[in-house]
């Protein structure tokens, strides 16, 4: 797929994400935008899954551990024709499948993700449960970089080069913020490349808004052989539109009418008025 279309497909992806949680007034536009290039790339292109094997397990599987981005994911699996586009709007509403956290009842996910840390064990199993099968498909996990707060996460990192799982590849959304403000000043689990290092992982750093670099990152971890591999992806929380760009306070709040307005022009809408 060329570039050009990916990027197109991510803008729709953040249109879906803005009408989400505007439709909602609730949810975590932040994390969710900051993911967009990521989950785009990841879904049109790396993993090999269509709405029709979407409720196999006979495909690559996909974990977001920062499951309050869950509007990415949302919209991800409505632009690929999983879920329908007007599910979206139904996003935190009573008897929808679509909650605040992803569930497995959702076509396309893979794993119930919520309290933060717990989504990355889970990926590990995965990888280890394939490798058992002797399967050639690869699990991929996308954790934050506030949620790698969380001891878990790192119990989970020495596992996964223990056990050799080189057909894991996971993806820190490096966006530097939390709803706690700057990840550095809450507790500051950084230099994360040197620490998955020691942990015994393949340690790639990229631009998570640059599809060459994206897509280059993904084909080097698929040839790494015997680690694991954690793609450190520097990131803008709030990407896409201007008054949520690098704000913490865009995680765990929805815009009004007349910032959803701005929110979609930002991102190429015509909205009347």
């Amino acid at each position: 797929m060329e570039i050009r279309e990916l990027q197109e497909h991510a803008r729709n992806v953040r249109i879906g994400i803005i009408r989400e949680v505007s439709n909602a007034k609730s949810g975590h536009p932040g994390g969710a935008l900051s993911a967009a290039d990521i989950l785009t790339a990841l879904y049109f292109e790396v993993m090999d899954i269509t709405p029709e094997n979407a409720q196999s397990i006979d495909r690559d599987r996909f974990v977001l551990s920062k499951g309050h981005a869950s509007p990415g994911l949302y919209a991800v699996l409505a632009e690929k024709g999983i879920i329908p586009k007007e599910e979206l709007l139904t996003f935190r509403k009573l008897n929808s499948r679509l909650q605040g956290h992803p569930c497995l009842t959702i076509p396309g996910v893979d794993m119930n993700t919520g309290s933060l840390g717990q989504g990355l064990s889970a990926a590990v199993g995965m990888a280890l449960a394939e490798k058992l099968n002797k399967s050639s498909h690869r699990i991929y996990c996308m954790i934050g970089d506030g949620e790698a707060e969380e001891g878990q996460i790192w119990e989970a990192a020495m596992s996964a080069p223990h056990y050799n799982c080189d057909n894991l590849c996971v993806i820190l959304d490096n966006n530097h913020l939390q709803i706690d403000g700057n990840v550095q000043d809450v507790i500051g689990p950084e230099p994360f490349d040197t620490k998955f290092e020691a942990f015994g992982w393949n340690v790639l750093k990229i631009n998570g808004h640059d599809y060459e670099e994206i897509l280059a990152a993904f084909e080097k971890a698929a040839e790494c052989k015997g680690k694991p591999t954690i793609i450190i992806a520097e990131t803008v929380k709030g990407k896409g539109v201007s008054f949520m760009e690098n704000q913490a306070g865009w995680h765990g709040k929805a815009p009004d009418a007349e910032l959803t307005k701005v929110a979609l022009k930002d991102l190429g809408v015509e909205v009347d008025g």
